[in-house]
């Protein structure tokens, strides 16, 4: 009955993916002040993150995506952006800072979802 809970592995994938999207954005900062940088960021979740169908198998979410492989390590491509700042390069701290808070807020949703989930199982078992 508990042994696939959809619930937690959409949490942890939701979680996975701020994490990637922190160390990007970390690395963008880093090097805000180098010269023909081109930022890193990933797409959204919602874009990444397919469930499984009611039959148990996998959706590919790109042309390159073999079926079945649910990898978290490699959940996510990299987009470029556009350079468009005076520093040659494509990084706005501002925009950087703002979409850090987003990974945050990301993350801190994924773990409200995961205790939500943990209550519901705790108090289901209680309740035998």
């Amino acid at each position: 009955m508990f042994e696939n809970l959809t619930i937690f592995k959409t949490a942890s994938a939701m979680a996975g993916h701020a994490a990637q999207s922190q160390a990007l954005i970390s690395q963008n900062v880093a090097n805000a002040d180098t010269p023909g940088f081109v930022g890193k960021q990933l797409p959204p979740f919602a874009e990444l993150y397919t469930p499984q169908d009611s039959t148990g198998s996998q959706r590919a979410t790109r042309a390159g995506h073999l079926h079945g492989s649910t990898d978290a390590q490699q959940m996510a491509s990299v987009d470029m952006r556009v350079a468009d700042n005076p520093n040659d390069n494509s990084i706005s701290l501002e925009t950087e800072l703002l979409k850090a808070a987003d990974a945050k807020s990301q993350h801190d949703r994924a773990l409200a979802i995961y205790k939500s989930a943990m209550d519901v199982l705790r108090t289901a078992g209680s309740t035998r």
